[in-house]
């Protein structure tokens, strides 16, 4: 539940913006707005200012409206287009009156004052909250709006209610939809600013859009543009959307790669950047070493808010925000015995094209040595007494039982690299290649089987949103394991029970094709995914990098120094330091293979035992390859994709071989001098430790997409 809380968005430059804002006049009131109107819940965002002033300071304050329709439970405007340090307004509807309120992360305290203004309306299919907003434009924590500049706004839209509607300070569950817009405020000043105030239209200052939001039965359309046409409309700029967008452009097709997130690396127009990095371009996603402070962030907008998991919403998806090990395919990948056509046996040409833009480092600092390696070196001692052999992990890529190597990376110069390095940019680079950030697709638009384009947040793309495909053109959606599923479900395709809370939403079942159309397909079924446990030990050599605590605001100077300079030393690497595989045979005649990660730190710890901070290390141990475990995704009632069915260990021999491995790493932890496991301790068992098994975060696996930590089995799908 949220008290005073509404959003974690990004802070973006309005012209990094896919969608923005532009005048409008509300048929209601005659005023003159600058805003949009968002074309998949249908709610108008419009402010307006006072004159800019010729001389001495610039009043601080605005009128602004938002029309939704009755489905909008609660919507939200954030000033600043993010939930941490910025002024952030709500409203709702309770009987004939709108209820509102400031709110600023936790707690707000400032000098801003709202004013309900006289041509606010609620009536049979819509509500209007026009608003007078006194000391506005900058608030507590240095955040302000930029009046005579281009800036950033963000919305949040909910279907379900807050707990009680009379009280202005009530609490509610998050948002089940978000987005931003940008806006240039130097035009969004009027003379007609005190006529407003009292109620008068005053004298139109220039021609405008008018939008009709005093009719019942009307619903506000937006500014909109005539629609392009794309022979593959992509989804998503995870790595599987961007070098799928880059090698179709390549082959000449006219393609839109539309990501609903913003910025990540430096490279891709990210801003986000430690306060010990000022100057730079480069973000908390260039820099590997503050791969752990993506989770204890309190600004952690990367994160999609309307999955259930962890999942990343940015460009480069997955790929900006895991610990970017990297592994080449083994052969078995694409064999017959797993289910792909005998075509697909001969991998390796276009695996060599795919190392070649995208190789691996084992030794990513630029000065070619390696860093914080002491848990190797324990590792290391462990595994050989249990007959592994260490080599380069790429070097031999079907060599993955009873072997070990140092870590493995897609980082390139000292940086993140991937997809987002390497084939967008080639992409960015051709004509026929359009790239659209901050753009949400919330279902396919077809006509019985056949797509015909995607319904958007962003009108700039055509009228409402809609982006059609040429004749015989494609879309391909590459939204994640989870959010893919949801397109399709909003699309009226896939199961009946998950389409049906489709059809309860008034906003989303607007787009949806006639019954007669759905097409019932087994989407989001069969899902399987990698269960993890987490062991952890102290060792006399660790030095356990403070638990990674302060990378991001209080690094060890020589290390921040020496990675600014010429990006090497620790922070040229991200926490893993070494990685094992290991096969087993099982009763069912299948050979599952177990993995595992090597870090210094800890995510958590379980015991009872005395122990030094300083010297803890975690080796974290995973069933890979041959689990037979399926699950289920799919959305909720608030449409948010989410796991319904876990997929962790619903086979009793994945679990007794997860524990077997489990008991093989520690086998023999007393021929390692000073060695000792701390979780679980000497009072639990492995098998009682791992009922149920302790949560974790999998987000070192390259590709991860969202990851469950909770009561029960973890895991990330």
């Amino acid at each position: 539940m949220l008290r005073r809380s509404l959003l974690a968005l990004v802070p973006l430059i309005g012209s990094a913006l896919s969608q923005s804002a532009s005048g409008y006049t509300d048929s209601g009131n005659g005023f003159q707005f600058t805003g949009i109107t968002d074309p998949v819940h249908s709610v108008t965002y419009g402010v307006v200012f006072p004159p800019l002033a010729t001389s001495g300071a610039n009043p601080t304050e605005f009128i602004g409206e938002i029309v939704a329709p009755i489905a909008a439970e609660w919507v939200g405007l954030s000033l600043g287009g993010a939930m941490l340090q910025d002024l952030l307004l709500v409203a709702w509807p309770n009987g004939n009156d709108i209820v509102s309120s400031t709110r600023y992360a936790t707690a707000y305290t400032g000098a801003a004052t709202l004013t309900t203004l006289p041509s606010t309306t609620v009536n049979a299919t819509h509500w209007k909250w026009v608003f007078r907003c006194e000391g506005c434009t900058s608030w507590t924590g240095g955040g302000s709006i930029p009046v005579d500049g281009e800036g950033v706004l963000a919305w949040a839209f909910s279907s379900v209610g807050v707990d009680d509607p009379s009280d202005p300070e009530s609490t509610f569950n998050e948002h089940t939809d978000f987005g931003f817009f940008g806006i240039d405020y130097s035009t969004a000043h009027n003379a007609n600013y005190d006529a407003y105030l009292n109620g008068n239209a005053g004298t139109p200052t220039g021609p405008t859009t008018t939008i009709t939001t005093s009719t019942p039965t009307s619903t506000p359309t937006g500014p909109t543009a005539p629609a392009v046409a794309y022979d593959y409309i992509v989804v998503g700029a995870g790595p599987g959307g961007i070098i799928t967008a880059d090698r179709l452009s390549e082959a000449g097709k006219k393609v839109l790669l539309l990501e609903r997130g913003g910025p990540s690396t430096g490279e891709t127009g990210g801003t986000y950047i430690a306060p010990w990095a000022p100057g730079t371009n480069l973000t908390k996603f260039d820099i590997p070493g503050l791969f752990e402070s993506l989770f204890t962030d309190s600004n952690d907008f990367w994160w999609c808010k309307d999955v259930t998991v962890f999942a990343g919403c940015l460009v480069g998806g997955g790929t900006s925000v895991n610990g970017a090990l990297y592994w080449y395919p083994t052969t078995s990948d694409f064999s017959t015995d797993v289910g792909w056509p005998s075509s697909w046996t001969n991998h390796q040409p276009y695996t060599d094209m795919l190392t070649a833009r995208l190789p691996s480092t084992d030794q990513p600092s630029t000065d070619g040595q390696r860093y914080l390696e002491q848990s190797e070196a324990v590792v290391a001692q462990l595994l050989g007494g249990q007959g592994y052999s260490q080599t380069t992990i790429n070097g031999n890529p079907n060599w993955k039982d009873h072997v070990y190597g140092f870590s493995a990376f897609d980082f390139l110069n000292g940086k993140r690299g991937g997809p987002v390095a390497t084939y967008l940019q080639t992409a960015l680079a051709r004509q026929n290649f359009t790239f659209k950030q901050y753009t949400m697709v919330s279902n396919v638009v077809r006509n019985g089987a056949q797509i015909t384009g995607v319904q958007t947040n962003d009108t700039s793309l055509g009228p409402n949103g809609v982006v059609p495909l040429t004749p015989n053109g494609r879309v391909v959606l590459s939204g994640g394991s989870l959010g893919t599923p949801r397109i399709l479900i909003q699309s009226g395709i896939g199961p009946q029970d998950m389409i049906s809370l489709v059809q309860a939403n008034t906003a989303a079942a607007s787009n949806l094709p006639p019954s007669n159309q759905f097409i019932n397909l087994p989407v989001g079924m069969n899902v399987m995914d990698n269960p993890s446990i987490n062991l952890v030990f102290t060792h006399p050599s660790i030095d356990a990098y403070d638990n990674w605590a302060d990378v991001w605001t209080d690094p060890r100077p020589a290390d921040a120094a020496q990675y600014l300079e010429n990006q090497s030393g620790v922070f040229a690497g991200a926490s893993p330091k070494l990685n094992f595989w290991r096969a087993y045979g099982s009763p069912d005649g299948r050979t599952r293979y177990a993995q595992g990660t090597v870090r210094p730190g800890a995510a958590s710890v379980n015991t009872t035992l005395p122990y030094n901070a300083s010297q803890m290390f975690t080796i974290t141990v995973y069933l890979s390859t041959g689990i037979t475990s399926r699950g289920r995704v799919g959305i909720d009632a608030a449409l948010r994709a989410a796991p319904i069915v876990n997929p962790w260990l619903v086979d009793p021999v994945d679990k007794q071989v997860l524990l077997q491995a489990l008991n093989d790493v520690v086998s023999n932890i007393g021929t390692v001098n000073g060695l000792t496991m701390i979780t679980p301790d000497k009072g639990m068992t492995l098998e009682e430790y791992g009922e149920p098994l302790p949560i974790i975060l999998d987000a070192d696996v390259s590709g991860v997409n969202g990851c469950v930590f909770g009561d029960g089995v973890s895991g990330c799908l």
